[in-house]
């Protein structure tokens, strides 16, 4: 069996398994040598043109870039894009290399995003330096499934997302969420439970694959993957899971981290519509973000890259607003209104808690907590005064 890399030859031994085509067949090494392999074919089947090999049993030590995935990083690195993800990542040194790249390239503040489909990457001590290392995680349950006995996908899959959300990293679980609605205009009822599984987990977003790229139904899977992201978010034993989480979660002792765990502890209490958060990079955002803390995140920031590479993290809303020169108290003004043009603010009685770093622009700091009425940052309506209260002043 001829192989495109010298390398992954000299790496294969007698008992070795080989997978081709998303493991449809299955071959072990009987034999290696010099520039080959001899396989027994254990699972047979047709080969077609541009079928893919696993290598389950072996850490190949190549690297995960291609000649033209270099190429193609090249050409995407001159354009305005968001994120790079890359495939098969096996080891932190996978993720340092393709982040030379990147800082070497025109658009060095791209974020990288490691897919996991490789036994070596889960491992205890490489996932975690692995996730370190990014800036997203995508669980690519597809090829994780072939590289793995099927059984143990759900527990790694529950594992990355732990993982990621402890350290504030957002995480996409991804592929066959829906897959017989790639023919059918309704899904199985287990499908809808697999989605369901993802969100309790703590998933940052759950994606679309075959379903909405090649399908039959691709409207029909994203409306359902919608209604069952929203049911679960509406029960109350999330928010239980998510209060929770949060109370046993491990906080740093960082200024952002209190004033961040204050502002979802006051968002709750008062029944804030939203909390808005002021970020330079998208820290702060993530730290909140990571708390599921009920309601709406407003990431207000001055880079239209953080904005958008934030819209990946849960709950999160970002807007691109200018705020360099102002003083605090003139910016929540601002503040009203981008919760009125986002419809988080409606009524006058309408709350949101915001946090911010002073001075403007130092990236991950939070040491400011205010709360603030649709009214307008100068006024406190009197329906939002305590009841023991006599007089209701004027902020």
């Amino acid at each position: 069996m001829q192989l495109p890399h010298e390398e992954i030859l000299e790496t294969l031994r007698v008992g070795d398994t080989l997978l081709v085509d998303d493991g449809k067949l299955r071959l072990t090494v009987a034999k290696s040598g010099d520039g080959f392999v001899e396989c027994v074919v254990d699972v047979g089947g047709a080969i077609s043109n541009r079928k893919g090999v696993n290598t389950p049993s072996v850490v190949l030590p190549i690297s995960p870039l291609t000649p033209k995935d270099r190429a193609d990083l090249a050409f995407a690195l001159t354009q305005p894009i968001d994120w790079v993800a890359l495939s098969f990542v096996q080891r932190p040194e996978d993720i340092v290399e393709l982040r030379s790249l990147v800082a070497e390239s025109p658009r060095p503040d791209v974020r990288v995003m490691a897919k996991l489909e490789k036994p070596a990457a889960v491992e205890d001590g490489a996932l975690e330096a692995i996730v370190d290392l990014c800036d997203g995680i995508m669980v690519a349950r597809g090829d994780l499934g072939v590289e793995m006995n099927p059984e143990d996908v759900p527990i790694i899959q529950k594992k990355i997302v732990s993982c990621c959300r402890d350290r504030g990293k957002p995480v996409v679980v991804a592929t066959q969420m829906l897959e017989s609605m790639i023919e059918s205009p309704t899904p199985t009822r287990a499908e809808c439970s697999d989605i369901a599984t993802a969100i309790y987990d703590g998933a940052d977003a759950v994606m679309l694959s075959a379903e909405s790229a090649a399908g039959l139904y691709p409207e029909e899977s994203v409306t359902m993957q919608r209604r069952v992201i929203s049911r679960v978010e509406s029960d109350a034993g999330y928010r239980l899971l998510n209060d929770a989480y949060s109370k046993t979660s491990t906080i740093q002792q960082t200024s952002t981290d209190a004033i961040t765990s204050a502002a979802r502890m006051v968002a709750a209490t008062i029944a804030a519509k939203c909390l808005v958060v002021f970020t330079t990079m998208g820290t702060t955002v993530r730290r909140a973000s990571k708390g599921r803390p009920g309601v709406p995140i407003l990431a207000l920031t001055q880079s239209e890259d953080t904005a958008r590479a934030l819209a990946l993290s849960w709950g999160v809303y970002p807007k691109v607003m200018t705020f360099d020169d102002d003083i605090f108290a003139e910016v929540l003004f601002k503040v009203v209104d981008e919760g009125k043009k986002a419809s988080l603010l409606k009524d006058d009685a309408d709350v949101a808690v915001v946090t911010a770093g002073l001075p403007w622009g130092t990236p991950g700091a939070s040491n400011v907590l205010r709360v603030v009425s649709a009214a307008g940052p100068d006024q406190w309506p009197d329906v939002l005064c305590s009841p023991d209260t006599e007089e209701c002043e004027s902020l």
